[in-house]
């Protein structure tokens, strides 16, 4: 089926892009990975930080972390560089697709200051964060048209490459996550027609996305493609959050989207589905071996090491911003506001900073 935008064309090439970047991480790449985690090996604070896109990569790898028993601390680029104190010796994993965003070039210079070290990930070798990482870790991707597509997944990959690394089961996981991929170039007509077919896409709805663990990146990374490519608000939480006090909005009509793990809280988060649809609201679960009646629409990803699960399981939400840009009648390939790198801390519209701090 043709692609109908550059949105859905970048979507398409996806597969591809993150076999390419799993082979170089395993690659050319391996020295500047291995170098990586020594340093987080070695240092007491590890903090994991990103802005927009690359921001919803870092949740999912300082999940992994943490269930690896190497906890980290994941702060958004902005607090990173104005309400933090980062102590002495500490690493700093900054992943940024350009590297040239205005919070990650800020960033830079007050990791040098503090006297702690920087690892970098970007698909850009050239950008300020590439050649001032103490390691660099480049995974190469054509930019996307404008929504961060590829090179979101491919900076998630190199991030959860990094976080699970000094794990015996990582070449392992890196085989299951390429025998996924070939998959996926399949999924994506199925997914795409089942969303076609569906009636869970509907343009104003009220739509909630909810998920546990590293998926979480895809949730907020699923709020942010509403934002920016169907121009429709949209809010995302921890599914366990939800439970405790906003339930209270749920009505019929309302939309959820739920990622399940592959083992843990499925059937907890089954039983939210089940009363969700008692509610009256309309369910979409993503995940892997979803029973046929989850919910009012099941896209289901192949099976894969629950390391990269995150990795795979944005795509369908992917295709459902798409389908839901075009039921709206938007363009979901022109940011009517925001610029494609934000390079300065001043306002929405790219005005000129205030003259009392031109200083």
């Amino acid at each position: 089926m043709p692609a109908t935008s550059h949105f859905l064309q970048d979507i398409y090439r996806q597969p591809s892009q993150l076999q390419r970047a799993i082979a170089g991480l395993n690659g050319e790449g391996s020295a500047a990975l291995s170098e990586a985690a020594a340093l987080v090996r070695e240092s007491r604070n590890v903090f994991v930080t990103g802005i927009g896109a690359s921001w919803n990569a870092a949740l999912g790898a300082g999940a992994l972390f943490s269930q690896r028993g190497r906890p980290v601390f994941t702060v958004e680029a902005g607090e990173l560089m104005h309400f933090t104190s980062i102590p002495r010796g500490s690493v700093v994993i900054a992943i940024s697709r350009t590297g040239r965003s205005i919070e990650i070039v800020q960033l830079i210079a007050k990791i040098r200051e503090r006297g702690a070290s920087l690892i970098g990930i970007t698909n850009s070798p050239d950008s300020p964060l590439a050649k001032e990482s103490a390691v660099a870790i480049i995974i190469p991707a054509a930019l996307d048209y404008a929504i961060s597509v590829n090179t979101y997944s491919t900076l998630a990959v190199a991030a959860t490459a990094l976080a699970t690394f000094d794990n015996s089961d990582f070449k392992d996981s890196c085989v299951s996550l390429s025998r996924a991929l070939a998959a996926v170039e399949k999924k994506l007509d199925v997914w795409r027609e089942q969303l076609t077919n569906s009636s869970w896409l509907a343009p104003k709805a009220t739509c909630y996305f909810l998920a546990r663990g590293p998926s979480q990146a895809s949730c907020y990374q699923a709020r942010l493609l509403w934002e920016e490519g169907a121009k429709s608000p949209a809010t995302a939480m921890n599914t366990s959050g939800f439970r405790h006090g906003p339930q209270e909005t749920v009505v019929p009509g309302m939309r959820f989207c739920i990622w399940t793990d592959p083992a843990i809280m499925r059937v907890q988060d089954f039983a939210v589905a089940d009363d969700l649809k008692k509610l009256g609201a309309s369910v979409m679960l993503v995940g892997q071996k979803l029973p046929e009646d989850s919910g009012h629409l099941a896209l289901e990803i192949p099976e894969v090491h629950a390391n990269w699960q995150f990795i795979l399981d944005v795509l369908p939400i992917q295709l459902a911003a798409e389908r839901l840009a075009g039921l709206s009648g938007v363009d979901c390939d022109t940011f009517r506001v925001c610029s494609y790198i934000v390079e300065d801390e001043y306002g929405l519209l790219n005005q000129k900073r205030p003259a009392t701090d031109a200083q």
